[in-house]
């Protein structure tokens, strides 16, 4: 790799790179992919998007920690150690704030690092080069320097390992200017997303879900085409609905889309947004939606305070609060480091059936305590 670094990058750059990127569109136009050609998981999708896109620029290499030669810790960069040599695919020492450091020097000399981190909370080792040397340095240079990195890797709650490993730092990250934050729930989303923080000019946070990997879901033939792009800061409406909105990211999108279900069931229409993006953050998608349901619930496994909820309720406060016929309801993990005790590690993140009763809440549907008795 520091081979790759000493290498002068010049304007031009080869031929070969010069017509990939002629025929790669930096972002493809939005549309809604609902014919399905296959099914893949999440792991497919993130595996096919580094590797088409390492492919069709030289300037893209992946390091961290077991990326190489265990072919990653989640087995997203499966086959790419074999296809693109050990000057591409970096297996790293234990020490996020070394390698991270190094990627981002890289980035500045015009290289694409893609930064694997085992567990987003080992990214605190690193939060200075991301925030610091990473996030500000466009602006600090008056634009002369651009930040092309890619920070990616599980984030927040899996199964069973404490409160150190289940963090989510969605709303850590998306405070910061000159950050871009992505969460995808589905393998659209994975693969379109990936591609998009790669070709971006500045840093990305990319914020995958350990166990969303595993997950299967339908794509369509535009989905797998090498062009596809999901553009940045663009939410995408999952379930259309009239009676309620409910936000959620990630892994808590699948919760939403199964209360919606339920909802449904009770003659309750719920309109459910994948936000996709976290910063920037789509205001446009969440405020049409609750001008027309004039209710709103937003889940997220984050903490309760200064949380992803927080802002998307400030900002409908703010420009749509005569639309609201109900307070908004925010569902959030608990308010504590997260128990390891199973039953426990369940109380502290948000279910579908919390979902439920704050939609019904928002819609005045809720059986009084006193009459449940």
């Amino acid at each position: 790799m520091f081979g790759i670094v000493r290498q002068k990058i010049s304007s031009g750059g080869s031929p070969l790179l010069a017509f990939g990127q002629r025929i790669r569109p930096a972002v493809s136009a939005w549309r809604g992919y609902s014919s399905a050609a296959k099914e893949i998981t999440v792991r497919e999708a993130l595996n096919s998007a580094l590797d088409e896109e390492m492919s069709a620029d030289p300037k893209v290499f992946l390091m961290g920690e077991e990326v190489g030669e265990y072919q990653g810790a989640y087995k997203i960069s499966k086959g790419l150690l074999d296809k693109y040599g050990p000057e591409r695919v970096l297996d790293t020492p234990i020490t996020e704030a070394g390698f991270t450091g190094i990627g981002v020097g890289a980035a500045y000399h015009g290289l694409k690092p893609v930064i694997e981190f085992m567990t987003f909370n080992f990214s605190m080792q690193a939060i200075d080069h991301i925030i610091n040397s990473a996030a500000k340095s466009n602006y600090m240079s008056s634009g002369q320097i651009s930040v092309p990195i890619v920070f990616r890797g599980p984030n927040g709650a899996a199964a069973g390992v404490g409160a150190q490993h289940s963090h989510c730092y969605a709303s850590w990250y998306a405070s910061c200017p000159g950050l871009k934050v992505l969460a995808p729930y589905s393998s659209e989303d994975a693969r379109g997303l990936l591609k998009a923080a790669i070709r971006d000019p500045d840093p990305v946070v990319f914020l995958e879900n350990e166990l969303l990997y595993g997950e299967t879901f339908p794509v369509s033939a535009e989905v797998l085409d090498s062009s596809f792009c999901v553009p940045i800061g663009k939410a995408k409406i999952e379930r259309e609905g009239k009676d309620v909105t409910i936000t959620a990211f990630s892994k808590m999108v699948g919760y939403a889309l199964k209360a919606a279900e339920i909802l449904a069931k009770e003659g309750i229409s719920a309109e459910v947004i994948n936000l996709r993006s976290i910063r920037p953050l789509d205001r446009d998608t969440i405020n049409a939606s609750v001008r027309k349901t004039n209710r709103l619930v937003t889940v997220e496994e984050g903490f309760p305070q200064h949380g992803v909820g927080a802002e998307i309720c400030a900002s409908v406060v703010e420009e749509s609060f005569g639309y609201l016929d109900a307070p908004v309801e925010r569902i959030a993990g608990a308010d504590v480091p997260m128990p390891y005790a199973a039953n426990l590690e369940r109380l502290a993140v948000p279910q579908v059936e919390d979902i439920v009763r704050a939609a019904k809440r928002a819609c005045y549907r809720s059986v009084p305590m006193a009459a449940a008795a």
